[in-house]
């Protein structure tokens, strides 16, 4: 399974904050994407309140195919269960599989140590289930380094993972060396590419203060140029995505995924300023 075009939405903390997601849904719907996936926090509660009351929405309500992200590291086996169980129940089919970040002031659980485990035991129990995982062009943060990355991705995929989507990243010649790292690595499963517009300063500051992700020169440029001037800032900043997805399309990549940030304008901006280049390559349009 390979993607045209998708999307990812997080589940807000307020009811006000829901009923406004919902209301953007419903404008990505009109995009038809191939799936938008729902993010999820690393406690159980949030995942069937947050996670799964989103993912619900989207498949029966927008019926649009849905992923639903899953932590590996604070799930027990038996929580697990009853969350592929209400999987079930909505309809939904497809999982991304993750460890999570660890929290330090909360120790994880033992049942499954990383995504491959949680991985591996979906791939048992649930066959039916698709399988996403993420990846990172830029080499996982906590890996020793590039050979030990892809080792635990080529493992990844071996034991179940049907599909890869990317961290973000903003230097397209990074994100073509990883996937010819897995080439060599034969790792053959379609490999989504995350993009992240960057629409304001607040949003670049964690950006830079959070992340790992190399900023190019150009990218760097635009946010030194443009820092008190948030309108330039945001034009600049989705001409800059803009730019990758269409560089990506023309490299024949496998999809595109989306990181919206819960912002439908930017979204579509973005889309039908490419929908001419991603209908030439793909389905979607």
């Amino acid at each position: 399974m390979s993607s045209a075009l998708s999307f990812e939405v997080f589940p807000p903390n307020t009811q006000i904050g829901t009923e406004k997601l919902f209301k953007t849904l419903k404008e990505l719907q009109q995009l038809e994407p191939d799936f938008i996936s729902v993010t999820c926090s690393n406690n159980r509660q949030t995942i069937e309140e947050t996670t799964l009351k989103v993912a619900d929405y989207i498949h029966r309500k927008l019926k649009v195919p849905t992923i639903a992200h899953l932590p590996a590291a604070y799930l027990s086996q038996s929580q697990l269960a009853e969350l592929v169980k209400r999987l079930d129940q909505i309809g939904i089919n497809q999982i991304l599989a993750l460890r999570g970040d660890i929290l330090p002031d909360l120790p994880p659980k033992k049942d499954f140590v990383y995504a491959s485990d949680l991985i591996q035991y979906v791939k048992r129990e649930a066959p039916h289930l698709h399988i996403s995982g993420a990846c990172y062009p830029e080499s996982h943060p906590e890996s020793l380094n590039r050979i030990e990355d892809i080792k635990q991705l080529k493992h990844k995929v071996a034991v179940g993972c049907e599909q890869l989507i990317t961290q973000l990243f903003f230097d397209n010649d990074l994100f073509y060396q990883f996937q010819e790292s897995c080439y060599l690595a034969d790792i053959k499963v379609p490999i989504l590419a995350g993009i992240m517009p960057i629409v304001n300063r607040n949003q670049a500051l964690r950006l830079i203060k959070t992340t790992n992700t190399k900023l190019p020169r150009k990218f760097l440029a635009i946010l030194e140029k443009y820092e008190h001037d948030p309108v330039a800032l945001r034009e600049a900043g989705l001409a800059y995505a803009i730019d990758q997805i269409v560089d990506l399309t023309t490299q024949d990549v496998s999809g595109i995924h989306l990181y919206t940030m819960n912002n439908a304008e930017v979204a579509k901006h973005i889309y039908h300023n490419t929908k001419n280049v991603l209908n030439g390559q793909w389905k979607a349009g």
